[in-house]
């Protein structure tokens, strides 16, 4: 890359704000395709989709008891995806046929235990090359019956074409160090993926609380924010009156769903969607990441690093470490940092 640099990327950007078929993966996998090609038609380079989009959000974590919710456990680890996997290879493929940048939220199985499913972000770049993923770090509230939370080995920013692109999940957003890891990793491009939540405490605007943490990220970091938020279609809450007769009430709320694109001063970019299901476009310029950067650049002259330090254990945690002669492949992945189950899922 030249060093005579006249801007940054320009690109336009859209963010889903959508249901999944419910627990349905293939439908789900489908519906995600369908709307990848739908934003490449209006001149998307790239396209988010809503946390554990595929197959679905377990609600019932938050309405009914544990051993109830047990069954529902089950449907939904039956529905997960394994990372690789076929369903990937169909999204990467969607992605390389229009050219698009795609990020979305899959329930990832553990290769090993059918029992460990994580909140998993996926970065695929328009060449149907996966990027990467990230694991959410820890589940929220009530999200820990269901996810395994993950490790330090997935807090990447990744050098696309629309610039230096990073995620996280939901509530993670609110994790100011995981955000910081982020920032000091060069991001300038972040994409917060959430799930509508209507059974939050009465008090609490589920939208607007969306909205602020990412003109907090927006504004402290000088970057662009692009969230994406699924909404509670009626297939769900038909599912979750089989649970409690009051589902329908619970999740009927409004105001749990925000969908939209937070510039580097804080602000909202175009008109963002909430509640309703849509796709919201923006045009961006990463080069108005810079003059902000001039009065508080958090990763650079505007803290002391001789003070706060932020150090960041990238091994990846699994539930066995094979020791294997030096020299030989299993070896020589795991000194790569990849994770054996992996080389299991191969093997089988």
């Amino acid at each position: 890359m030249s060093s005579n640099i006249k801007s940054l990327p320009s690109s336009r950007i859209a963010a889903v704000q959508a249901a999944p078929v419910f627990l349905d993966t293939a439908a789900t996998i489908a519906k995600a395709i369908s709307l990848i090609a739908e934003v490449a038609r209006n001149g998307a380079a790239l396209v988010a989709f809503p946390e554990v989009f595929v197959p679905g959000y377990p609600y019932w974590n938050w309405i009914t008891d544990p051993v109830t919710g047990s069954a529902w456990f089950q449907k939904l680890s039956l529905a997960s995806i394994t990372v690789p996997g076929p369903e990937v290879d169909e999204l990467c493929a969607a992605a390389r046929a229009h050219g698009v940048h795609v990020v979305i939220g899959v329930n990832e199985r553990s290769p090993v235990s059918w029992g460990a499913i994580y909140n998993t972000m996926l970065f695929i770049g328009p060449d149907g090359r996966l990027l990467g993923k990230h694991r959410k770090l820890v589940p929220t509230w009530a999200e820990k019956l269901t996810w395994t939370g993950g490790d330090g080995s997935s807090l990447r920013v990744y050098d696309t074409a629309v610039g230096p692109l990073g995620g996280l999940a939901c509530g993670e957003n609110t994790n100011t160090l995981a955000r910081f890891a982020l920032l000091a990793q060069g991001e300038l491009l972040h994409v917060a993926s959430y799930i509508a939540l209507p059974v939050a405490p009465p008090d609490y605007d589920m939208a607007e609380a969306i909205k602020l943490r990412a003109m907090a990220h927006s504004f402290e970091g000088k970057v662009y924010t692009l969230v994406s938020c699924s909404i509670v279609s009626e297939e769900i809450i038909r599912a979750m009156e089989m649970i409690i007769p009051d589902a329908r009430a619970r999740l009927e709320r409004k105001s749990g769903a925000f969908s939209g694109v937070i510039g580097p001063d804080g602000r909202v970019v175009g008109s963002p969607l909430i509640d309703d299901e849509g796709i919201v476009y923006a045009d961006i310029d990463l080069t108005r990441c810079i003059q902000p950067k001039q009065m508080h650049d958090i990763v650079g002259h505007y803290n002391r690093f001789d003070i706060f330090r932020l150090a960041i254990d990238r091994r990846p945690q699994t539930p066995v470490d094979f020791r294997e002669p030096a020299g030989t492949p299993a070896e020589e992945r795991r000194e790569a940092g990849e994770d054996p189950g992996a080389v299991i899922a191969r093997a089988g």
